[in-house]
Protein backbone atom coordinates (compact mmCIF):
# COMPACT_ATOMS: atom_id res chain seq x y z
CA UNK A 1 0.00 0.00 0.00
CA UNK A 2 1.49 3.59 -0.94
CA UNK A 3 -0.67 5.87 1.75
CA UNK A 4 0.07 8.86 -0.74
CA UNK A 5 -1.84 6.62 -4.00
CA UNK A 6 -4.14 4.39 -1.71
CA UNK A 7 -7.92 5.05 -3.06
CA UNK A 8 -10.57 2.51 -1.27
CA UNK A 9 -13.55 1.94 -2.78
CA UNK A 10 -15.69 1.62 0.22
CA UNK A 11 -14.50 4.31 2.39
CA UNK A 12 -12.61 7.98 2.10
CA UNK A 13 -9.16 8.00 3.06
CA UNK A 14 -6.89 10.89 3.59
CA UNK A 15 -2.67 11.04 4.13
CA UNK A 16 -1.17 13.55 5.84
CA UNK A 17 2.19 14.46 8.25
CA UNK A 18 2.48 10.48 8.60
CA UNK A 19 -1.60 10.32 9.35
CA UNK A 20 -3.68 8.57 7.73
CA UNK A 21 -7.65 9.16 8.10
CA UNK A 22 -10.47 6.87 7.05
CA UNK A 23 -13.72 8.44 6.86
CA UNK A 24 -16.65 6.09 6.76
CA UNK A 25 -18.64 8.19 4.01
CA UNK A 26 -22.23 7.04 3.39
CA UNK A 27 -23.92 10.44 5.47
CA UNK A 28 -27.35 10.20 3.91
CA UNK A 29 -27.65 6.22 5.74
CA UNK A 30 -25.82 7.65 8.38
CA UNK A 31 -22.33 5.65 7.18
CA UNK A 32 -23.43 2.07 7.68
CA UNK A 33 -21.00 -0.53 6.85
CA UNK A 34 -21.61 -3.40 4.34
CA UNK A 35 -19.93 -6.58 3.22
CA UNK A 36 -17.92 -4.66 0.33
CA UNK A 37 -16.49 -2.68 3.84
CA UNK A 38 -16.10 -5.19 6.23
CA UNK A 39 -13.61 -6.74 3.95
CA UNK A 40 -11.89 -3.51 2.42
CA UNK A 41 -11.28 -2.01 6.46
CA UNK A 42 -9.71 -5.28 7.13
CA UNK A 43 -7.63 -5.53 4.58
CA UNK A 44 -6.51 -2.14 4.92
CA UNK A 45 -5.85 -2.39 8.49
CA UNK A 46 -3.98 -5.50 8.16
CA UNK A 47 -1.98 -3.76 5.05
CA UNK A 48 -1.05 -1.06 7.57
CA UNK A 49 1.20 -3.29 9.88
CA UNK A 50 3.41 -3.31 6.64
CA UNK A 51 3.33 0.53 5.81
CA UNK A 52 5.86 2.73 7.98
CA UNK A 53 4.83 5.87 6.30
CA UNK A 54 1.44 5.62 8.25
CA UNK A 55 2.53 6.25 12.08
CA UNK A 56 -0.85 6.94 13.28
CA UNK A 57 -4.73 6.59 11.69
CA UNK A 58 -7.81 8.52 12.56
CA UNK A 59 -11.04 6.77 12.28
CA UNK A 60 -14.39 9.04 11.09
CA UNK A 61 -18.03 9.19 10.06
CA UNK A 62 -19.34 11.87 7.43
CA UNK A 63 -21.97 14.23 7.52
CA UNK A 64 -22.26 14.22 11.43
CA UNK A 65 -22.48 11.07 12.62
CA UNK A 66 -19.38 7.76 12.90
CA UNK A 67 -21.98 4.79 12.02
CA UNK A 68 -25.25 3.24 12.17
CA UNK A 69 -23.75 -0.33 12.34
CA UNK A 70 -24.47 -3.05 9.67
CA UNK A 71 -26.39 -1.76 6.92
CA UNK A 72 -30.35 -3.08 7.28
CA UNK A 73 -30.79 -3.63 3.60
CA UNK A 74 -27.48 -4.49 2.50
CA UNK A 75 -26.43 -6.94 5.75
CA UNK A 76 -29.18 -7.75 8.24
CA UNK A 77 -31.76 -8.48 5.75
CA UNK A 78 -28.89 -10.94 3.63
CA UNK A 79 -28.03 -12.74 6.86
CA UNK A 80 -31.74 -14.02 7.54
CA UNK A 81 -31.48 -16.09 4.51
CA UNK A 82 -27.95 -17.69 5.15
CA UNK A 83 -27.22 -20.82 6.14
CA UNK A 84 -24.83 -21.93 9.56
CA UNK A 85 -21.53 -21.88 7.38
CA UNK A 86 -22.22 -18.98 5.54
CA UNK A 87 -23.34 -16.45 8.83
CA UNK A 88 -20.14 -18.51 10.55
CA UNK A 89 -18.10 -17.00 7.48
CA UNK A 90 -19.71 -13.64 8.21
CA UNK A 91 -19.13 -13.18 11.95
CA UNK A 92 -15.40 -14.13 11.37
CA UNK A 93 -14.73 -11.60 8.82
CA UNK A 94 -15.85 -8.90 11.18
CA UNK A 95 -14.40 -10.67 13.84
CA UNK A 96 -11.04 -10.08 11.51
CA UNK A 97 -11.37 -6.36 11.27
CA UNK A 98 -11.38 -6.31 15.16
CA UNK A 99 -7.90 -8.03 14.91
CA UNK A 100 -6.42 -6.56 12.34
CA UNK A 101 -7.68 -2.76 14.00
CA UNK A 102 -6.25 -3.97 17.07
CA UNK A 103 -3.45 -5.99 15.26
CA UNK A 104 -2.14 -3.15 13.07
CA UNK A 105 0.62 -1.10 15.14
CA UNK A 106 -0.10 2.74 14.44
CA UNK A 107 -2.61 4.02 17.19
CA UNK A 108 -5.80 4.60 15.75
CA UNK A 109 -7.79 7.68 17.29
CA UNK A 110 -11.75 7.26 16.82
CA UNK A 111 -13.50 10.76 16.18
CA UNK A 112 -16.84 9.90 17.30
CA UNK A 113 -20.36 12.31 16.76
CA UNK A 114 -24.06 11.42 16.74
CA UNK A 115 -24.76 7.85 15.99
CA UNK A 116 -22.31 5.16 16.81
CA UNK A 117 -23.92 2.09 17.36
CA UNK A 118 -23.85 -1.44 16.78
CA UNK A 119 -20.78 -2.44 14.46
CA UNK A 120 -19.97 1.44 14.28
CA UNK A 121 -19.55 0.99 18.43
CA UNK A 122 -17.77 -1.79 17.92
CA UNK A 123 -15.19 0.13 15.89
CA UNK A 124 -14.91 2.67 18.11
CA UNK A 125 -14.31 0.53 20.78
CA UNK A 126 -11.52 -1.66 18.88
CA UNK A 127 -9.82 2.32 18.15
CA UNK A 128 -6.95 3.18 20.99
CA UNK A 129 -8.17 6.45 21.90
CA UNK A 130 -11.77 8.35 21.52
CA UNK A 131 -12.81 11.46 21.00
CA UNK A 132 -16.26 12.36 21.20
CA UNK A 133 -19.16 15.53 20.51
CA UNK A 134 -21.33 15.93 23.45
CA UNK A 135 -24.06 14.57 21.13
CA UNK A 136 -22.49 11.66 20.82
CA UNK A 137 -24.70 8.14 21.51
CA UNK A 138 -22.91 4.82 21.62
CA UNK A 139 -25.29 1.93 21.68
CA UNK A 140 -24.41 -2.22 21.32
CA UNK A 141 -27.65 -2.56 20.32
CA UNK A 142 -27.49 -6.47 19.06
CA UNK A 143 -29.78 -7.89 21.87
CA UNK A 144 -32.44 -5.26 20.17
CA UNK A 145 -32.28 -7.00 16.62
CA UNK A 146 -32.57 -10.51 18.91
CA UNK A 147 -28.57 -11.32 18.86
CA UNK A 148 -25.93 -11.87 21.58
CA UNK A 149 -24.09 -8.82 23.22
CA UNK A 150 -21.11 -10.75 22.33
CA UNK A 151 -19.88 -9.61 18.87
CA UNK A 152 -16.28 -9.07 17.46
CA UNK A 153 -15.02 -8.95 20.38
CA UNK A 154 -17.33 -6.78 22.40
CA UNK A 155 -17.61 -9.65 25.35
CA UNK A 156 -13.67 -9.56 26.13
CA UNK A 157 -12.99 -5.74 25.19
CA UNK A 158 -15.39 -3.76 26.50
CA UNK A 159 -15.47 -4.50 30.11
CA UNK A 160 -11.69 -3.97 29.92
CA UNK A 161 -12.38 -0.53 29.18
CA UNK A 162 -15.76 0.41 31.43
CA UNK A 163 -15.92 -2.05 33.79
CA UNK A 164 -17.41 -5.41 33.60
CA UNK A 165 -21.47 -3.72 35.30
CA UNK A 166 -21.57 -0.97 32.76
CA UNK A 167 -20.17 -3.27 30.18
CA UNK A 168 -22.94 -5.88 31.03
CA UNK A 169 -25.81 -3.38 31.32
CA UNK A 170 -25.28 -1.94 27.72
CA UNK A 171 -24.76 -5.39 26.12
CA UNK A 172 -27.58 -7.18 27.64
CA UNK A 173 -30.28 -3.73 27.13
CA UNK A 174 -28.46 -2.10 23.93
CA UNK A 175 -29.37 1.35 25.19
CA UNK A 176 -27.39 4.24 24.32
CA UNK A 177 -24.45 5.37 25.99
CA UNK A 178 -24.47 9.08 26.61
CA UNK A 179 -21.09 11.35 25.89
CA UNK A 180 -21.18 12.24 29.33
CA UNK A 181 -21.52 8.67 30.52
CA UNK A 182 -18.56 7.82 27.93
CA UNK A 183 -16.65 10.03 29.50
CA UNK A 184 -17.18 9.65 32.38
CA UNK A 185 -16.44 5.66 32.57
CA UNK A 186 -13.60 6.33 30.70
CA UNK A 187 -14.88 4.76 26.86
CA UNK A 188 -14.22 8.56 25.55
CA UNK A 189 -11.18 10.29 26.63
CA UNK A 190 -12.46 13.88 25.80
CA UNK A 191 -15.19 15.59 24.76
CA UNK A 192 -14.90 17.50 21.86
CA UNK A 193 -17.85 20.20 19.83
CA UNK A 194 -18.42 19.09 16.86
CA UNK A 195 -16.75 21.14 14.49
CA UNK A 196 -13.20 20.40 16.16
CA UNK A 197 -13.46 16.78 17.00
CA UNK A 198 -11.98 15.85 14.02
CA UNK A 199 -9.29 18.39 13.91
CA UNK A 200 -8.78 17.84 17.79
CA UNK A 201 -8.77 13.76 16.84
CA UNK A 202 -5.59 14.40 13.43
CA UNK A 203 -3.79 16.94 16.02
CA UNK A 204 -3.48 14.36 18.47
CA UNK A 205 -2.59 11.38 15.79
CA UNK A 206 0.09 13.74 14.59
CA UNK A 207 1.31 14.25 17.93
CA UNK A 208 1.91 10.32 18.27
CA UNK A 209 3.03 10.45 14.61
CA UNK A 210 6.01 12.65 15.76
CA UNK A 211 6.77 10.43 18.81
CA UNK A 212 9.11 7.23 18.85
CA UNK A 213 6.31 5.19 16.58
CA UNK A 214 8.30 1.68 16.93
CA UNK A 215 8.24 2.32 20.78
CA UNK A 216 4.28 3.00 20.18
CA UNK A 217 3.69 -0.26 18.67
CA UNK A 218 5.45 -2.18 21.15
CA UNK A 219 3.23 -0.42 23.83
CA UNK A 220 -0.06 -1.60 21.64
CA UNK A 221 1.48 -4.91 21.41
CA UNK A 222 1.93 -5.49 24.66
CA UNK A 223 -1.77 -3.62 25.63
CA UNK A 224 -3.08 -6.90 23.59
CA UNK A 225 -0.91 -9.32 25.06
CA UNK A 226 -0.99 -8.85 28.41
CA UNK A 227 -4.69 -9.17 28.86
CA UNK A 228 -4.56 -13.16 29.94
CA UNK A 229 -1.28 -13.89 31.03
CA UNK A 230 0.05 -13.63 34.97
CA UNK A 231 1.19 -10.40 36.70
CA UNK A 232 5.02 -12.49 36.46
CA UNK A 233 4.95 -13.31 32.95
CA UNK A 234 3.39 -9.51 32.15
CA UNK A 235 6.43 -8.42 34.06
CA UNK A 236 9.16 -10.59 32.40
CA UNK A 237 7.35 -9.74 28.59
CA UNK A 238 7.60 -5.97 29.35
CA UNK A 239 11.27 -6.63 30.61
CA UNK A 240 12.21 -8.01 27.06
CA UNK A 241 9.85 -5.77 25.28
CA UNK A 242 11.22 -2.40 27.09
CA UNK A 243 15.22 -4.22 26.28
CA UNK A 244 14.23 -3.80 22.43
CA UNK A 245 13.41 -0.20 22.73
CA UNK A 246 16.48 0.49 24.21
CA UNK A 247 18.58 -0.36 21.77
CA UNK A 248 16.82 2.17 19.50
CA UNK A 249 18.15 4.75 17.58
CA UNK A 250 14.91 7.01 19.05
CA UNK A 251 16.21 6.16 22.42
CA UNK A 252 19.87 7.17 21.71
CA UNK A 253 18.09 10.20 20.32
CA UNK A 254 16.14 11.38 23.14
CA UNK A 255 18.92 11.09 25.45
CA UNK A 256 21.54 12.99 23.36
CA UNK A 257 18.70 15.74 22.85
CA UNK A 258 17.59 15.75 26.95
CA UNK A 259 21.92 16.02 27.48
CA UNK A 260 21.34 18.70 25.29
CA UNK A 261 18.48 20.16 26.65
CA UNK A 262 16.62 19.63 22.99
CA UNK A 263 13.44 18.48 21.89
CA UNK A 264 13.97 14.76 20.22
CA UNK A 265 13.54 14.65 16.90
CA UNK A 266 11.85 10.62 16.52
CA UNK A 267 12.19 8.71 13.55
CA UNK A 268 10.63 4.97 14.36
CA UNK A 269 13.74 2.97 14.22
Amino acid sequence: MNPETFSPEHFGWGFDDGVATVTLDRPERKNPLTFESYAELRDTFRALVYVPAVKAMVVTGAGGNFSSGGDVHEIIGPLTEMDMPGLLKFTRMTGDLVKAMRGCPQPIVAAIDGVCVGAGAIVAMASDLRLATPEAKTAFLFTRVGLAGCDMGACAILPRIIGQGRASELLFTGRSMSAEEGLAWGFHNCLVPADRVLTEAQTLARSLASGPTFAHGITKTQLNTEWNVSLETAIEMEAQAQAICMATNDFRRAFEAFAAKQKPEFKGD
